[in-house]
């Protein structure tokens, strides 16, 4: 007898919402959907994301993926609309919205119990892109990402609120859209994403405002460097303001170091050759690749170093393609890839990174084959 499927309701169709609806009806879920706006709504639908909750439909989850000012609200809502369902949402902060929620729990004149904060589980995938919307929204988007489980906890005795049962049904619904599950409580999780989400957004906005009354001709020589940097600098300013908002205190204390950091580098820059100056600045930079060799490799797994080769490719539909055939056909696995093109010609270079022991043998096979390869 094949499995029963939990349905489910994604209440908010944007990015992430419709990218839930897309996985899970891919999975075998019935999926429906609801969003204060029509048009998103609709957009989700034709896009496959899901079909219209009728008023005799009750799901066995509730996923509220509305804006973070109104997620406290929507959980709320949804609680009391579907008492028998689990009710989850996917803010980006956790301690705010369960700050609200225990509040309204405790005042006598609010519909909102503590029972159904047993029903209640606060998540946050660590999934998105810089486009927004439920056009920009893909299916895949969660495969391989963490998924923070975050459970309602009674901040004066420090127990746990969620029933055990909701943990594990919300645990499931990452997992089964590939998603790699994390459970931590609300106030680590804001501490960490302050450092490793939201750090990085200021971080790429404030080197592209810099952009904007530069020389064309300085722009015309930018390469991938900038492009990494403030790739995610074109992420959407109201969502930011409200993520921002809810998580300043974690994030001014991050932003108190930078500052220092800024600081003691001005001041060496100010006057490169005093003593010390030059040891200054090569501390930096070597406290920045102190960083990036703690950052995690592919699905979580330790640091690791790889090495990288670069083939030069005809500007020109299939070329990677071709390429990745060919190493695929050498047998040595990718585990990264970028592209760059060169400006003023018509050539692409891609650039592989790949185990250190593998290299020579990729960089040999690919050459025999008629590849221009280059050595970092």
């Amino acid at each position: 007898m094949a499995e029963r499927r939990a349905t489910i309701l994604v209440r908010g169709t944007g990015l992430l919402g419709t990218s839930i609806g897309l996985g899970l009806r891919a999975a075998g879920h019935q999926v429906w959907l609801s969003d204060p706006s029509p048009t998103a709504q609709r957009i989700a639908e034709d896009v496959g994301a899901g079909t219209l909750l009728s008023s005799a439909d009750e799901p066995d989850l509730v996923v509220v993926a509305s804006p973070p000012e109104v997620t406290a609200q929507e959980v709320a809502q949804a609680l009391q609309t579907h008492p028998r369902s689990v009710v989850m949402d996917i803010a980006s902060v956790k301690a705010a919205v369960l700050q609200d929620l225990l509040h309204w729990a405790k005042d006598d004149d609010h519909p909102l119990t503590y029972e159904d904060l047993r029903r209640y589980v606060g998540t946050h995938p660590m999934a998105g892109r810089e486009k927004s919307g439920p056009v920009a929204a893909r299916g895949e988007l969660f495969t391989s990402m963490p998924w923070v489980i975050c459970p309602a906890v009674n901040p004066h005795t420090e127990e746990q609120i969620s029933d055990p049962d909701a943990v594990d049904s919300v645990t499931a619904l990452a997992r089964r859209l590939g998603a790699s599950a994390h459970q931590m409580s609300a106030v680590k999780h804001d501490e960490s994403v302050a450092l490793i989400s939201h750090l990085p957004q200021i971080a790429a906005s404030l080197v592209a405002s810099r952009l904007q009354e530069a020389a064309p001709g300085a722009l015309a020589l930018s390469g991938n460097g900038l492009r990494d940097v403030t790739r995610i600098a074109a992420s959407d300013p109201n969502l930011w303001v409200q993520i921002l908002s809810a998580n300043a205190h974690h994030v001014v204390e991050i932003l108190y170091g930078v500052r220092d950091d800024v600081e003691r580098l001005i001041s060496t820059l100010e006057d490169p050759a005093a003593p010390g100056g030059q040891a200054d600045i090569a501390q930096l930079i070597a406290e920045g690749n102190a960083g990036v060799a703690r950052v995690p490799g592919k699905h979580g797994a330790p640091p690791q170093s790889f090495a990288q080769l670069t083939v030069i490719v005809d500007d020109r539909p299939g070329q990677i393609a071709a390429v990745l055939n060919d190493v695929a056909d050498v047998g040595v696995n990718v585990e990264d890839l970028h592209m760059a093109h060169s400006a003023g010609h018509q050539v692409g270079m891609v650039e592989l990174s790949v185990l250190p022991a593998r290299r020579n043998e990729l960089a040999d096979a690919l050459t025999t084959m008629g590849w221009k390869v280059v050595l970092s």
